[in-house]
């Protein structure tokens, strides 16, 4: 996540998956801006041997942790359980634009990031059509601040408490140290205890899945491409589940999108063995 004081800054991940989104039409084109593309385009040959090679794609992860989180949160929203959602760290990602033009109404979507990326993620939603309103907008967040309007408890405070609510960090928990993850979700915990239901959605890489070589050098490359550590917190699934609902969640489980390989094509790369998605709840 770029420095908050750098308020024109966007990540370069922010820019590529933008690309990632857009080429697979899971996103409107003006989302993939000029300098994701040319990124995107650069990755393509590394990506083509990989494929070749039978080794895992960056594209792939993203894809495929991409089409869980929208799996488990089109059944939250469909079963009654969810009505509004905070997806933290939403950059360039098409979620809230597309859940906002399926269920309308229905649903109250705050897409939450640092003031540079929410300042372009407001006008490229301008440009196709989208305008901050009370079923959809965007909103200037620190993720890691303990109180105040841009903290989680301040977004969260300006929804509706009688109706049930998601949190989403998609590519962000393994980016930072162990123990501001775990602060994070204590706090996530704290803000959707103010609901009747309350589900976190995440992507999370686990060290006893990615310490093969190819995987190794695989993990090395990603945090090169994100200019940052990646951190993996975690040996096991167990062990996340097991530190989640020590930060107070009733139940927690990592889902593997390796599962999903049926349903999308997506999961049969062989980067969506070296992923999970975190689901969790507040309420049992």
């Amino acid at each position: 996540m770029p420095d908050p004081s750098r308020s024109t800054s966007v990540s370069p991940t922010a820019l590529y998956t933008g690309a990632v989104w857009a080429r697979h039409r899971l996103s409107h084109p003006a989302f993939a801006t000029a300098q994701g593309r040319l990124m995107l385009a650069a990755a393509q040959p590394a990506m083509r041997l990989a494929r070749a090679l039978g080794g895992p794609t960056l594209d792939g992860l993203l894809l495929a942790r991409h089409r869980i989180i929208d799996e488990e949160l089109h059944a939250a929203i469909k079963a009654g359980a969810v009505s509004q959602v905070i997806e933290i760290a939403a950059g360039l990602s098409p979620r809230g634009w597309r859940f906002a033009k399926q269920y309308g109404e229905r649903i109250r979507y705050i897409e939450a990031d640092l003031p540079g990326m929410a300042a372009r993620k407001r006008a490229l939603l301008a440009r196709v059509g989208c305008v901050d309103g009370p079923h959809h907008r965007v909103a200037d967040i620190d993720a890691f601040a303990l109180d105040g309007p841009a903290s989680l408890a301040g977004i969260a405070a300006t929804l509706n408490p009688a109706q049930g609510t998601a949190i989403i960090t998609e590519g962000l928990i393994n980016y930072f140290p162990l123990d501001a993850v775990t602060g994070l979700w204590t706090r996530m915990v704290q803000a959707l205890g103010g609901f009747p239901n309350g589900l976190y959605l995440s992507d999370l890489h686990i060290g006893g899945e990615n310490r093969k070589f190819a995987v190794q050098a695989f993990v090395r490359l990603l945090s090169a491409f994100v200019r940052g550590r990646v951190h993996l917190h975690f040996d096991a699934p167990v062990d996340a589940e097991n530190t989640l609902k020590s930060a107070g969640f009733a139940t927690a489980a990592l889902l593997s999108p390796a599962d999903f390989a049926d349903r999308y094509r997506e999961c049969r790369d062989p980067a969506a063995k070296l992923v999970r998605v975190i689901k969790a709840t507040t309420n049992g």
